[in-house]
């Protein structure tokens, strides 16, 4: 379940009509692409699209559950609706992910892509090759909803602006502020019950009440787990630890902004503290030692074993760790006051809105007509479809007025039928659009409050934003974040487990500086500034 975040830097706003091209990635003096809309009686304004009926071919991703898409109710009406019929050749990730160069090396490019599945490197490279074309000039002509949204929103432009003034890809957007603290510290309360021990409010309280469930098993097993986490997961990792162990805030991509500044944290002398302390809560035994190899799936299936051995773990919802029935043994801990007296929570690069969700390529014959499809899926009603599926099916009219979700059957969670329900895409959920649209998913209000009310006011740094890398920059810094990766994820669970930090540390900044950390750091600052100026 992890999720990559790989984000830099923005060029300019829109300014006028940019024409899109069919090669050299939009460059002025480049022919400019033929559209053959007109041919299909083409429509600039309402419905249907054409008056005869087209077809685009589509490529990209679908979740592991979706069936075709035009088995989708949501996906039938849009098709009635715009006189298009897509031939959808989406696939699963993991499939798409062994095909993609293949696609987008041939000569039988799809006329779009939906639900990209292309990396930030993939859209700048194919961008520059003329792959595909850029998209300012169509959604300017074609594309109100999206045009009225991107005027509202800087920041969303921003966001899909490349450093060299073009959009390539369209966002997909999401604003329910879920994401942003994932890495959720639950406790076992049955035990604390049990012990007589109070919710811990401090760092100190924490390691002590985990003592007490080693020291006196409180599984009754002989084998009680005080503490399990995964580092690096994007939502199970003990990042507010680390904060409240050496008051540095971390995240999955070890990178943070605090007061406009970009920094890396292992080479941070608070983060440094945070793994010695860690060292000897690891020789105490309350660190599980397959914290460091396991996977999502032993992981998971480590809080719903048959017996209950589990003390505290990390994750961002309690049922899916431990089972629906164990849930109500076990509460969120509040962020911790750390040893220098300060309450850190720990914030995330994980983004609400998001690139890929729709570019066209060079092969498209009608990008006017294209565009005029997928911008209908940033009117509100439809975003909210392409999200969670179809009204009447999925979501119904509220009496006050939003849509609101429909349960789900019994024995089919709310995840799962929104896999077969809703294809995703180009689309908008804004905060705004969440108290008049449609209303959060009663597990994802719940979620809300609790991140609104826990984590935000104790937020100890930003995240980095949605920042679009040019392919120079991407470039410049790709062999220098794997390797840094690396470095750090094998010498923390080193140090964790087998102490050596002490006299391995300067030597392993020093190692960190000679990959081209320093650099890494300046080229995501320059961008960081550039998008701050931009949006």
């Amino acid at each position: 379940m992890a999720i990559s975040r790989k984000y830099a830097v923005l060029g300019a706003l829109l300014t006028g009509t940019l024409a899109f091209t069919a090669c050299s990635g939009g460059n002025s003096g480049s022919p400019e692409a033929a559209d053959a809309s007109a041919d299909y009686g083409y429509q600039a304004t309402g419905f249907p699209i054409v008056s005869k009926q087209l077809t685009l071919k589509f490529s990209g991703t679908k979740t592991a559950l979706a069936p075709d898409y035009n088995t989708m109710t949501v996906v039938k009406n849009w098709e009635k609706d715009t006189n298009i019929h897509i031939d959808w050749q989406n696939l699963p990730e993991a499939v798409f992910q062994e095909k993609k160069n293949l696609i987008l090396a041939s000569g039988d490019l799809p006329d779009a892509f939906f639900n990209s599945g292309l990396t930030d490197a993939e859209i700048a490279t194919y961008a520059a090759s003329g792959t595909l074309i850029p998209l300012e000039g169509l959604i300017e002509k074609n594309a109100p909803n999206l045009s009225k949204l991107l005027a509202a929103r800087p920041d969303i432009k921003a966001a899909i602006t490349s450093s060299d003034g073009h959009i390539y890809s369209l966002p997909s957007v999401e604003e329910l502020g879920l994401v942003q603290f994932p890495n959720e510290i639950a406790i076992n309360t049955t035990w604390l019950k049990k012990l007589n021990i109070p919710m811990p409010k401090t760092i100190a309280e924490f390691h002590d009440a985990l003592l007490a469930f080693k020291t006196q098993d409180a599984s009754g097993t002989g084998k009680t787990i005080p503490l399990s986490f995964m580092p690096g997961s994007w939502c199970g990792d003990i990042v507010d630890l680390i904060a409240a162990l050496g008051g540095v805030p971390d995240n999955m991509d070890h990178r943070i902004v605090q007061d406009n500044k970009v920094i890396f944290t292992p080479t941070q002398d608070g983060y440094k503290k945070a793994i010695q302390t860690l060292h000897q809560w690891y020789q105490e035994g309350l660190i599980d030692p397959e914290s460091f190899s396991q996977d999502d799936k032993a992981y998971l299936a480590k809080g719903k074993a048959a017996t209950e051995n589990l003390g505290a773990f990390a994750w961002w919802e309690l049922p899916e760790m431990v089972g629906a029935d164990r849930a109500k043994d076990y509460a969120l801990v509040p962020v911790l006051q750390g040893v220098d007296g300060k309450r850190i929570a720990s914030q995330s690069n994980n983004q609400e809105i998001a690139r890929g969700a729709f570019a066209i390529t060079r092969a498209d014959k009608y990008p006017a007509a294209t565009m005029r499809w997928a911008d209908n899926l940033y009117d509100p009603i439809q975003s909210a479809q392409a999200n969670w599926g179809p009204i009447g099916e999925t979501l119904k009219k509220d009496a006050s007025g939003p849509l609101v979700q429909i349960p789900a059957p019994a024995g089919t969670s709310e995840g799962e039928r929104r896999q077969k329900v809703a294809p995703g895409g180009p689309k908008a959920n804004t905060a705004e659009n969440f108290k008049t649209v449609v209303a959060p998913e009663p597990r994802a209000a719940e979620r809300q409050k609790t991140v609104n009310e826990n984590y935000k006011p104790f937020a100890g740094n930003d995240g980095y934003p949605a920042v679009a890398l040019s392919a120079d920059e991407l470039q410049q810094i790709s062999s220098i974040e794997t390797d840094s990766a690396s470095l750090v994820k094998q010498n923390v669970a080193k140090w964790i487990v087998s102490g050596g930090i002490e006299q391995e540390w300067d030597g392993y900044v020093t190692q960190l500086k000679n990959i081209g950390v320093e650099k890494m750091i300046e080229v995501y600052q320059q961008a960081y500034d550039r998008y701050k100026k931009n949006s």
